[in-house]
């Protein structure tokens, strides 16, 4: 008797004792749903077990069955923006799971590091500009921004749950939101007026190569793949893509943004192709191969020191992987950031960039200030090096009727920043002034006879670099040459 007793415990210590729907955390009450397309669902219920799903935005109800495993997927049609809406799961047997407060409308998947991280109510000694405001203003003007905050996990092997909720906005919840994903919601929804889900995954002080899986990682060209081996914890390689990246792998969104690279400095000269591939796996992973990705700048910082260049260096690496990449761009922040604090204050106007990308590129709002001014190339003239851009109004190409077109260097001469060297290679600060209406900035130096390179705010921290477009972007920091710089990097330690 006392065998069959624990036998019987046992089977009901293993077995189910229902075969009530089961959902991710993600999958939840108070969540937002991608307005305007199919969403993916996913759980588990008994194997071979029939599942109903039933949203109130429609008299249509969906089926599905769990495999062997007990695992199911559907996808299933969303309506315009609205709600709130209910979602009835049934098994089948009369025990349904009833999903809440549902709301359609824009999501975004919003990934990295401490500046993706900052709360709008700031770090300790690090306020947020605007953050208490932001929470005051939460309920009154943006009630319909929901946030999904991935906890921090480190998983050797994908995990495919964690253990969170969906945050509704209110002045206590939003100082915990991520301040740049509240920021672009808060963007995004003054002008397209629909409720925006916002989907964090973020560890401050992590390597890109710890949000990326091992097969990524093996394929991906670099020039040293064995600097993996000095990273532990969370900069262990695979270790946050399994943790805190597969629970939400899928999750049906309009694009991400991505805030990351402050810890890859080092490793600079191979981060354009470890982003390409981690835009393509999350591409691969949410099953859309065009899915929007908008990077952040990394901001100047004094870091090792002022003077040294690793900083746009790494830049560099990250307007590459955006050149190289449809449906990518990077928001510049050239302007905004703190000497000795890594994390700029200033989040609302790199968030309102990163939104005008996504309003232009992916909504379609006329005007919207979506391309960065860029380099493009010089022509030199009397000892003046005559730089020309890309993503300006020229003469050429000016119409009055194309306000899209029309964004042109603004501010007082002379504009600042600017180095150029001669054939020696040594570079000299250099003068120059904007040449109004040809969009073009005429550069040169006493010290350079016959400057053939020119380099703008090329240092760590760019103090003097000035130059901003009529729609307040920020010439990102360039080099023309591509000369050995080692230099000027900092000494190695014994």
């Amino acid at each position: 008797m006392k065998s069959f007793f624990f036998l019987l415990l046992l089977l009901m210590a293993v077995l189910p004792l229902d075969a009530e729907v089961r959902l991710p955390s993600v999958i939840g009450s108070g969540m937002v749903l991608q307005r305007e397309t199919n969403v993916k669902l996913w759980g588990t219920a008994h194997p071979g077990e029939k599942v109903s799903i039933k949203p109130s935005w429609t008299k249509q109800r969906y089926f599905t069955k769990a495999d062997s495993d007990g695992k199911w997927q559907i996808s299933i049609p969303t309506a315009t923006a609205g709600g709130p809406y209910n979602i009835t799961l049934g098994d089948g047997k009369g025990k349904d799971t009833l999903l809440t407060d549902v709301l359609l409308g824009e999501v975004w998947i919003c990934g990295g590091q401490s500046n993706m991280e900052m709360p709008v109510g700031g770090f300790m000694y690090q306020p947020v500009e605007g953050g208490i405001q932001a929470s005051l203003e939460a309920v009154s003007q943006h009630p319909d921004i929901r946030m999904f905050t991935v906890p921090r996990k480190i998983a050797t092997d994908p995990v495919t749950d964690c253990d969170t909720t969906w945050c509704l906005s209110s002045p206590l919840t939003v100082r915990t939101f991520s301040a740049m994903a509240y920021f672009f919601g808060r963007e995004l929804q003054r002008q397209l007026k629909v409720p925006i889900g916002l989907i964090t995954s973020n560890w401050g002080g992590t390597v890109i190569e710890a949000w990326m899986d091992r097969e990524t990682l093996n394929t991906t060209p670099r020039l040293k793949p064995e600097k993996e081996s000095e990273y532990h914890g969370a900069n262990a390689a695979t270790v946050l893509y399994n943790g805190m990246i597969c629970p939400i792998k899928g999750f049906t969104a309009r694009g991400f943004i991505w805030y990351q690279g402050e810890s890859n400095r080092s490793n600079w000269f191979d981060y354009a192709e470890l982003q390409k591939s981690l835009i393509h796996l999350w591409r691969k992973d949410w099953n859309n191969p065009e899915m929007p990705f908008y990077i952040t700048q990394i901001a100047p910082y004094c870091y090792e020191g002022a003077q040294y260049r690793l900083n746009p260096l790494f830049i560099d690496q990250q307007y590459k992987a955006a050149d190289e990449t449809e449906h990518c761009e990077v928001a510049s922040t050239t302007d905004i950031g703190e000497y000795a604090i890594i994390h700029p204050a200033k989040k609302q106007p790199i968030a309102q960039r990163l939104a005008w990308l996504a309003l232009g590129r992916d909504y379609g709002i006329p005007g919207m200030p979506d391309k960065m001014p860029r380099f493009c190339n010089f022509e030199e003239k009397d000892g003046k090096l005559i730089l020309h851009f890309m993503n300006l109004t020229t003469p050429s190409n000016f119409t009055v009727s194309d306000p899209a077109q029309q964004d042109c260097f603004v501010g007082k001469n002379p504009a600042m920043g600017f180095e150029v060297a001669g054939d020696d290679r040594r570079f000299f600060p250099a003068q120059a002034n904007h040449k109004w209406f040809q969009n073009v900035i005429e550069v040169w130096s006493d010290s350079v006879a016959h400057p053939v390179a020119v380099r703008y705010a090329y240092h760590n921290w760019p103090s003097e670099a000035n130059v901003m477009t009529q729609t307040g972007l920020p010439l990102p920091s360039f080099r023309s040459d591509d000369w050995e710089i080692t230099d000027l990097l900092p000494p190695k330690k014994d």
